[in-house]
Formats: C-alpha cells, structure tokens, sequence
C-alpha cells in the first residue's frame, strides 16, 4: 500500500524533469543556432563574417544582463511565471528573427533572444535543486547542463543541414516551433510551486550574500576566463573550416556533431568532477590542455579531420568546467540556488560576449592565428585563478 505513492511520485518528478529539460533545450538551440549560419547571414545581408560574429556578442551580452534578474526573481516569485515568461518571449523573437530585413533588427531581436533565453537555465537548476535529494544533486545539474552539449550533437548540425537546403532563414522558423512546443508543454505541466517553500522578495540582497562567500568571488573570475577560450572556438569553428578548406554549410554538419559528442561527454563528466576533492585542480588542467588544442586549430593548417579532432578534444576538455561549477555552488548558495546558478550563468555568458568580440576582432586584424592564441592565454589565466580557492573548492566534495 506504500509503494504506490513512491512509484507516482517518482513518475512526477521524471515527467517533471523531461518537460523542464525540453524547455532548457530549445533554449540553447535559439542560442546555439547562430554559429553555422553566420556565412550565410553574411552573405544575405551584405556584411562580413566578424559582423555577423557580433551577433553572437549581442545574445551573449543580453543574456548576461537577463541573468543578473532571472535567478533572484525565480527564487522569488517561483520557478513556474519565470519559465513560462520566458519561453513566451523566446518563441516570438527567435520565429520573428527569419524575417529580420537587416542586421540591426536581427540584432535588436538577438539581444531580445538573450534576454528571455538568460531566464532559463538558472531557474531550471533552481526547480531541479527543489525536487532532487541532495545526494544525487550533482548528477541532476550534470544531466541538465549536459543538455548543452546534446544541443550541440542536435540543433546545430540540423540547422547547417536545413540553411545548406533551405536558406538560414528556415532554422529560425523551426527553433520558433520547438520553442512553441515547449511552452505549451510547460503550461500544460510545470507544477505550481510549493506552498511550502519560502519566499522573500529580495534581489540583490541575494548576491550581496553569495559574493561575500570567496568562493563565488574567484569561481566567476574562474568561469569567465574559461569560457572566453570555449566560445571563442564554438563560435567561429565552422567558419575556420567553411572559410579554411572550401566545405559547403552543409558538410560541416558532420564535424559540429562530432566535436557535439565531446562536449556532450564533458558536461555529463562534471558530476564526476564536481564530486572530487581535487576538483579545482581537474579544471585547471584540462582547460589549459582546452587552450592549447585551440592554439593549434587554429594557429597551424592541418588536413580537415585533424582540425576537427583538435576542435573535438578542445572543447571536449572545456566542456566540464562551468557544469561543475554550477553543480558546486548549489553546495554554498543555500535558499538562492538559482541566485547562485545565475551568477555561474553569468560568467558563462560573460565568456561567450568576451569570446565572440575579442575572438572577431582578432579575425578582422591578425587572422585566425590571433584566435588560438586567445584560447590558450585565458586558459592559462583561469588555470592561475582556480589556485587562489582550490582548497576551498574541494573541501565539501561529495558532501551536500
């Protein structure tokens, strides 16, 4: 008589789960739809590929201004009004965004893109972080922030396929539909949230607490840095390879899911890693081993399969870093987890604006070559930065 109530809650808390990890997907994808299209972009518009490229800095920066709101206000107001607001504004602008005439208004709609797409995956680890037992919290945020690499595996080599046969416009049309399916899924689903969590109304308050703690200090010094080298690679990759070797939109849907697998392994990897003690020291040392196959993307002319085994590995090794810092700071943020994983969010975003500006501005004046050297010089940075709290960062490994 007591097992079936086990068996319905569980069954609750899975369909819970896959509806919220359904939003959190299309989200990326508006996100992640740009880096295969911006050739095309270019060449539709008549501009060249580093403006193109800025469009990236714009949804990353909108994002990073929608993060500093979106983590307090969810653990404010409730998970439920965030995720549905969001996923509102989402679908309209990234559908809008295939008739945008020039690269203002498709700017203009990418920030609105950021702006709604930043509620997101802060208030997903907030809703998760609410319904998963401590013990297997780490695993729950690795599977969540792992869907950044599914997307990747996903989305991006669809959308290269379908702006190779349709045009760039189409993929914006069918991320508009995903995101339509979403909201109506999480309308439908998403719980109401629990009379019996507290909620105060309070915003910065929230990050005055956290940022008094060190480690949220230098872990979003840590994010940023690391990031820059990540985004820098995921953002320009494709176009190396269009731009380098003379492959169609098309073809490079084959080496984006490649490297897509990689970076899929190593955000579910940061459950392992956000478990260890020595912690700190696994994301040092393999974000500067990151930079370095950057560095040699790059910076020396292989054949084609080398060039993707190097983006592969690279981005596979900077892939676990922000997934575990995430999955740490629910170990510190108490009642503001999603306050928390907004200012690991933050670095995130901020790494991807960083990374897309420095990164195009490097393109327009030194070549690609200035890019590697940009990923290996702030991997060695957030390597250096990780040492002033590696102690800290590892002293509640595997306790919750």
């Amino acid at each position: 008589m007591h097992r079936a109530p086990a068996r319905a809650n569980e069954l609750n808390k899975g369909w819970f789960f896959s509806v919220l990890a359904l939003a959190v997907f299309a989200a990326l994808s508006a996100v992640f739809i740009l880096p295969p299209l911006l050739e095309e972009i270019a060449s539709d518009l008549d501009i060249s590929v580093p403006v193109a490229g800025q469009l990236a800095t714009a949804t990353a920066a909108a994002w990073a201004v929608s993060l500093l709101l979106a983590g307090p206000l969810s653990d404010s107001v409730g998970r439920r009004p965030v995720v549905l607001a969001g996923l509102t504004v989402l679908a309209v602008s990234v559908t809008a965004s295939a008739f945008a005439p020039n690269i203002e208004t498709l700017l203009a709609l990418r920030m609105l893109t950021g702006l709604a797409g930043g509620t997101m995956p802060p208030t997903a680890v907030g809703a998760v972080s609410d319904v998963i037992s401590p013990a297997r919290r780490a695993q729950a945020v690795g599977v969540l922030l792992g869907l950044n690499g599914l997307t990747l595996l996903i989305t991006v080599p669809l959308v290269a396929v379908l702006a190779g046969w349709l045009g760039w416009q189409v993929p914006f049309l069918a991320i508009g539909a995903l995101l339509a399916v979403g909201l109506v899924a999480n309308f439908i689903w998403f719980p109401r949230d629990s009379a019996q969590r507290i909620r105060s109304w309070r915003f910065f308050s929230r990050y005055r607490m956290l940022l008094s703690l060190r480690f949220f200090r230098v872990a979003v010094a840590v994010g940023t840095t690391q990031r820059i080298a990540y985004w820098a690679i995921v953002t320009f990759f494709a176009v190396y390879l269009i731009k380098t070797y003379g492959v169609s939109v098309g073809f490079v849907a084959l080496p984006l899911a490649i490297t897509a697998i990689a970076q899929m392994g190593g955000s579910y990897a940061a459950a392992f890693v956000a478990q260890q003690r020595r912690r700190g020291i696994i994301i040092a040392v393999t974000s500067v081993a990151g930079g370095v196959c950057g560095l040699l993307l790059f910076t020396v002319e292989f054949n084609i399969w080398m060039a993707v085994a190097l983006a592969t590995v690279g981005t596979g090794l900077l892939s676990p870093a922000m997934p575990a810092l995430v999955a740490v700071s629910t170990e510190y943020s108490g009642e503001s987890k999603a306050t928390g994983a907004s200012l690991m969010g933050l670095s995130n975003q901020l790494g991807g604006a960083l990374g897309a500006a420095i990164a195009g501005a490097l393109l327009a004046n030194t070549g690609y070559a200035g890019i590697g050297y940009l990923c290996l010089g702030v991997t060695i940075v957030s390597a250096l930065l990780t040492g002033l709290f590696g102690r800290q960062f590892g002293e509640n490994a595997g306790r919750y």
